[in-house]
């Protein structure tokens, strides 16, 4: 029996091999990122501005913390900047050092790799598919005990695109002060969040200072070679330990200078949001519509970021068949039987530009 072989969501290289695909003609479901590429403004600036990388850049990062401040409406003395999120979430963990953590689950595996390097036990709570992977916020604050250190929360999460509130995630982060816990939580798709649901924690920070919010620039400005990301909290004592152990000039002279620009280009985020908030409205309803037609193929749970995730209830069809039905047409969506927590056949894509989505529903549809 031949082995079904195994693929994550960066693997392009490795699956072109596999099928026999060019890999550039691979239209990237499955990667999360924003289908506009960069923005061409900044694409310009950077060309035009190439000789800054003679200079060091600013070590307090001062100019592009004022930006990131009133992008976000933060103060920018609650503000770390680093090498992407993935810097910032190794340094919040190494310094936080948990001996116990609990993580919401479904998620991103990095959290657990970064927690197996400090020693930590880890726990999680898992999203119930019955309550389509929205959270019971009473049922997780009773999980929410003395001996936990670090509370780990995507928002809104990856693979299943749910999302807590900010009034939800403010009674979780009063309950884990209450018992001492320190709370990261990720907002790397935030920004992709349909208009009027309040989701970013960022207007919380100056209540309470037992939590981070990190984000960065690889999905929603399409920039994760850029390696720029950005944390904020209100808690001066670890923000200080952060700076003390975080390598100097931990963001290049580029990234500091481009993700400045970024985080100013009021058109790019414009077109940003209307595309990716118009695309998800009609692909929701296209899914629907297929399920209405064929019932009994498909669940669709409701989308707060960038992507969404599908179950496949069609018996005999598993992920992998409809990751090979969309390959062979040049399209790589997510597999998520690699996700752990995540029982049962799913597969996760991306909303790309119109004329590749709809490329992508004609499969479903022949599901």
């Amino acid at each position: 029996m031949k082995k079904k072989p195994e693929f994550h969501g960066s693997d392009l290289e490795k699956i072109a091999e596999y099928y026999h695909l060019n890999k550039d003609d691979i239209v990237l479901f499955g990667a999360n990122v924003n289908p506009l590429g960069i923005s061409k403004t900044v694409k310009a600036e950077l060309a035009e501005h190439l000789d800054i990388i003679s200079s060091y850049p600013d070590r307090n990062y001062t100019s592009l913390k004022k930006t990131i401040g009133s992008y976000c409406n933060a103060d920018p003395h609650h503000i770390v900047v680093g090498n992407g999120s993935t810097e910032l979430i190794s340094l919040l963990i190494s310094q936080r050092a948990p001996k116990k953590a609990l993580v919401l689950g479904p998620t991103y595996s990095e959290y657990a790799r970064e927690l197996s390097l400090v020693g930590g036990t880890m726990e999680y709570y898992n999203l119930k598919e019955s309550l389509d992977f929205a959270l019971d916020i009473s049922d997780f604050q009773k999980a929410l005990t003395d001996d936990i250190d670090l509370v780990i929360i995507c928002n809104p999460n990856n693979p299943t695109s749910s999302a807590i509130s900010r009034d939800g995630m403010e009674q979780i982060i009063r309950s884990c002060k209450e018992h001492d816990i320190f709370v990261m939580i990720d907002e790397t798709y935030v920004e992709f969040a349909p208009e009027g649901t309040q989701i970013s924690s960022v207007p919380l920070v100056p209540q309470y200072d037992n939590f981070m919010v990190i984000r960065g620039v690889s999905k929603f400005f399409a920039a994760p070679g850029l390696r720029f990301g950005y944390g904020i909290t209100s808690n001066e004592e670890f923000l200080q330990a952060l700076l003390t152990h975080q390598n100097p000039w931990s963001l290049n002279t580029l990234g500091a200078y481009a993700g400045e620009r970024m985080l100013k280009d009021q058109n790019y985020i414009y077109k940003t949001y209307h595309l990716i908030d118009s695309e998800r409205t009609r692909l929701c309803k296209v899914l629907e519509d297929i399920e209405a037609q064929k019932p009994g193929t498909l669940k669709i749970y409701k989308p707060y970021a960038n992507f969404i995730l599908i179950r496949i209830l069609k018996e005999g069809l598993t992920s992998f068949d409809v990751f090979e039905a969309a390959i062979h047409n040049n399209m790589m969506i997510r597999d998520c039987s690699s996700f752990e927590s995540l029982e049962g056949e799913y597969v996760r894509f991306c909303i790309m530009m119109p004329e590749d989505n709809d490329r992508l529903m004609e499969i479903f549809q022949y599901l």
